[in-house]
């Protein structure tokens, strides 16, 4: 079930009303509401805007009011979500900036908390290594280990590499990007499982279920022919693969996607209240630095 701050409107996250109807949760609520009007008097730090200038590129593609609903949200996110570094990295505001205002591309609009289940962000300086469980059946079992990039866990912690942030936010018209894959993993992972269907308004279930369905069973099909897809073959692992494989597509090639999976396109359109087709390309990595000096 979904809380009372999530199924309040947007304006309502900065909103210092206080409803009675559960009063627990309604007091964690105003004093989290609290806090956070707290934090927006505060003027945004310059040194963070200069850093997502440099380094996300999606950043330009955004009207100003969204820019500033951003900001908005990256603030409250760097303040309530700790970042710990792990194999040596030592966290500081390039990395917090950078990897929150990618995060908080994913809420833009929409009638959400600020990934209320996260509880910590794990960086490592690039990828690391995991223990990896599979079993062939037959009560055969292989272990080993395998190199990640980030991952996302259904207990609140995502976990990334920072030099796969820096490479996928710079480059931003390449469909990869590791903030926004895992990010999308936490959302879908709201509910308490990876199933690629999200919390999602009571009219869209319907539609996400069929589109989705069949573009994940068509995903499946060019992938064990052999057939080249224009989705990564990665999101055919398992349908939560799937929603996060495509939503880096939608932020990242907006215009690709609704020309050659519209369908598709509107679905996601329709959960994250964004329409990327219709925004300028984003600077190259070059042009933003010409325009920082």
């Amino acid at each position: 079930m979904r809380s009372a701050v999530a199924r309040r409107k947007r304006g309502a996250l900065w909103d210092m009303s206080l409803p009675s109807a559960n009063f627990s949760e309604d007091m964690f609520d105003f004093f989290k509401r609290w806090k956070r009007r707290q934090i927006l008097e505060r003027p945004f730090p310059p040194e963070w805007d200069a850093i997502i200038e440099k380094n996300v590129a999606l950043f330009q593609t955004l009207t100003p009011e969204e820019q500033a609903e951003l900001r908005k949200l990256v603030a409250c996110f760097i303040e309530e979500k700790p970042m710990e570094g792990a194999g040596g990295l030592e966290i500081d505001d390039e990395k917090r900036v950078t990897i929150a205002a990618q995060a908080c591309f994913l809420l833009l609009h929409r009638d959400t908390d600020i990934y209320p289940k996260l509880d910590a962000i794990v960086v490592y300086p690039s990828a690391y290594k995991t223990k990896k469980r599979e079993s062939l059946g037959s009560g055969v079992v292989i272990e080993g280990e395998q190199n990640r990039l980030g991952e996302s866990w259904t207990q609140g912690v995502v976990v990334l590499a920072w030099d796969a942030v820096r490479a996928g936010t710079q480059t931003a018209n390449d469909g990869r990007n590791v903030v926004l894959h895992e990010f999308a993993h936490q959302l879908d992972q709201e509910d308490g499982t990876a199933d690629g269907a999200p919390e999602l308004d009571r009219d869209q279930r319907k539609g996400w279920a069929e589109v989705l369905g069949a573009e994940y069973e068509d995903l499946k099909e060019h992938v064990h022919v052999g057939e080249r897809a224009d989705i990564d073959e990665y999101g055919a692992t398992n349908p939560a693969e799937f929603f996060a494989v495509v939503t880096e597509l939608f932020f990242e090639r907006g215009a690709d996607l609704k020309r050659t999976h519209p369908a598709l396109y509107e679905q996601f359109r329709a959960f994250y209240k964004q329409d990327p087709a219709s925004r300028p390309p984003p600077r190259s990595r070059k042009e933003r630095r010409a325009h920082l000096r």
